[in-house]
């Protein structure tokens, strides 16, 4: 399977080392010039624990030329997903298949809008990447799930046959006949630490270690969980502690969420597409979502306090 990744950042590194390892043919698109050349020249490092591979990913830094693909997967940071679908025009054949892996909420409406909402799967993944340095990326593969579906919740071949080769590489993926539910599952583990991390700049090890953070990210956890079921969406998280361990199952002390991985690069979070869309979809379902929407303006904050904001000292 001819499979082509949209980002080449820490998450999307990974994914392309994985099926690459699984033995897919991979494409890796970015914008990181150094991370490119990297790659090619030297292979893509995958840093488990202790444990380093290195295997073969075709990268580019431009999607001319690679052809049409059999599934592409966008891993581009939220804000720019109009812009990457847009720009895989080229990739994109009567029967290939389309879908993100990013986190947050509204991404299948945007890929839709482009490749034709007949094309686009539902996925979510809890696999974690660290960008450590070009070429080289720690991944955080063992034991997390993947989790892709039909939006219409039925079951198809091609949807079997994707998670096959996902499996192939070791990314343990299980098709859902709820899709919706699995991304807002997702949506919990992002909301557990997104933040909270951004604003510490902590590492899992430093957030999991102070119960004060803990309090915070369940009670923010629950909000979530309250707008969801007000939308009539099924979770299979019944109680905020499972989103808030499932987080860090299977992943190191020193792993960083991508928010806080944006603000060290100096880039801009995708706080709108995660906390940001608790407080959207709470306020359309009229339910109070304080603890998100604190959590959001501290964030952005942040975000304002690297600009030339008026009055600035």
């Amino acid at each position: 399977m001819k499979i082509c990744i949209i980002g080449a950042g820490a998450l999307g590194s990974t994914i392309a080392g994985a099926l690459a390892r699984g033995g897919a043919d991979v494409w890796l698109a970015g914008r990181n010039r150094a991370h490119i050349e990297a790659i090619n020249q030297r292979g893509l490092e995958l840093l488990e624990g202790d444990v380093s591979t290195r295997v073969v990913v075709q990268a580019r830094s431009r999607i001319e030329g690679i052809g049409i693909a059999d599934l592409v997967i966008i891993l581009v940071k939220s804000f720019d997903t109009r812009a990457a679908i847009e720009s895989a025009r080229t990739l994109l054949g009567p029967e290939t298949v389309v879908m993100s892996l990013q986190n947050g909420l509204g991404h299948e409406d945007i890929l839709a809008d482009v490749a034709g909402r007949a094309q686009v799967l539902g996925a979510k993944t809890y696999v974690g990447g660290v960008w450590l340095a070009p070429g080289r990326v720690r991944a955080g593969i063992a034991g997390k799930e993947t989790i892709i579906g039909e939006l219409d919740g039925t079951t198809t071949q091609r949807v079997r046959d994707i998670a096959e080769v996902l499996n192939a590489g070791g990314l343990l993926t299980h098709v859902s006949s709820n899709i919706m539910g699995t991304m807002w599952d997702k949506l919990l583990v992002n909301v557990a630490g997104g933040a909270l991390t951004a604003i510490t700049r902590l590492t899992y090890g430093g957030l999991y270690s102070l119960p004060a953070l803990e309090e915070t990210a369940l009670a923010a956890i629950a909000e979530a969980m309250d707008v969801a079921r007000a939308h009539g969406v099924a979770l299979s998280v019944t109680e905020p502690r499972e989103a808030w361990e499932k987080a860090r199952a299977g992943l190191p002390p020193q792993f960083k969420t991508s928010m806080l991985q944006s603000l060290e690069k100096g880039q801009k979070t995708e706080i709108d597409f995660i906390h940001g869309a608790v407080l959207r979809w709470g306020k359309a379902a009229g339910v109070p979502t304080p603890v998100n929407a604190t959590l959001a303006a501290c964030v952005k904050g942040i975000e304002l306090a690297r600009t030339d904001y008026p009055g600035k000292a």
